[in-house]
């Protein structure tokens, strides 16, 4: 079930059995020559999706441009300033709550977002804490799992791809969007094979220090098949993990 394919009344009718949903969010950024630029946010999308069709369960839309600056460097990169995704997700936050959801689960398909959203959440959370207690709302809890931490999913990728995988422009995420979108795949010889790792700071020093976009990673070696396990794996992941936060 997807809020961006409901009516107003499909969502009165689904809180009075629910007060929580999956919201996807991701970054729109490079992930090397054979990875396409919205990778973060089709990832969970896919994977958020597929609990939405089987389970019943309501999917926000994906905030699909998050924090990405050290990308820039790279055409087609697109990002927010950290100050400016924080109001955004207390504002999608803070919306949903007026309608009575009171669980948010913000699934995370970029490493990069992980501690803004953090951040988000504390101001949702200090904004609620300074109001006059007769106008408080009901409780508000969310949480944001990167969906590769789910249990048994960093496994399932490891045994796919035991080596090249990666840290940026995996093989395992890119095989997720070749599955999800199997006219994109891309066939294209990489040297180095591997990438090399490191660190970085701004656009132009990940640039100079990773000319192509990758780090650790040899994505050449995804495929549909591997992506569609993937899939299959995370989905149960998310789902056991979503059932645990809209029970609790």
């Amino acid at each position: 079930m997807q809020l961006s394919l409901s009516t107003w009344t499909d969502i009165e009718q689904y809180l009075k059995t629910s007060d929580a949903i999956i919201i996807p969010i991701g970054s729109m950024e490079q992930h090397g020559p054979t990875g396409l630029i919205g990778t973060d946010a089709i990832c969970p999308e896919v994977i958020a999706k597929r609990v939405g069709d089987e389970h019943g369960v309501l999917i926000g839309p994906t905030f699909n441009v998050g924090c990405a600056q050290h990308h820039l460097g790279f055409p087609g990169t697109m990002t927010l300033r950290p100050s400016t995704m924080i109001a955004a997700i207390a504002d999608w936050s803070l919306s949903l709550a007026k309608h009575g959801f009171k669980k948010l689960y913000w699934f995370n398909g970029h490493g990069g977002n992980t501690a803004t959203i953090q951040a988000a959440f504390a101001e949702v959370y200090a904004q609620r804490s300074f109001e006059p207690s007769p106008a408080r709302q009901p409780a508000l809890r969310m949480t944001s799992k990167n969906w590769w931490e789910l249990p048994s999913v960093m496994a399932k990728c490891k045994e796919l791809h035991p080596s090249g995988d990666g840290m940026h422009a995996t093989a395992s995420e890119v095989a997720v969007t070749y599955a999800a979108y199997p006219d994109q795949v891309r066939n294209q010889t990489l040297e180095p094979k591997i990438a090399p790792i490191g660190s970085f700071t701004d656009a132009e020093h990940y640039r100079a220090n990773f000319p192509d976009g990758r780090i650790g990673s040899d994505p050449t070696q995804a495929t549909i098949e591997a992506g569609n396990t993937i899939i299959d794996v995370t989905a149960q992941a998310l789902w056991a993990d979503f059932q645990k936060f809209a029970q609790s």
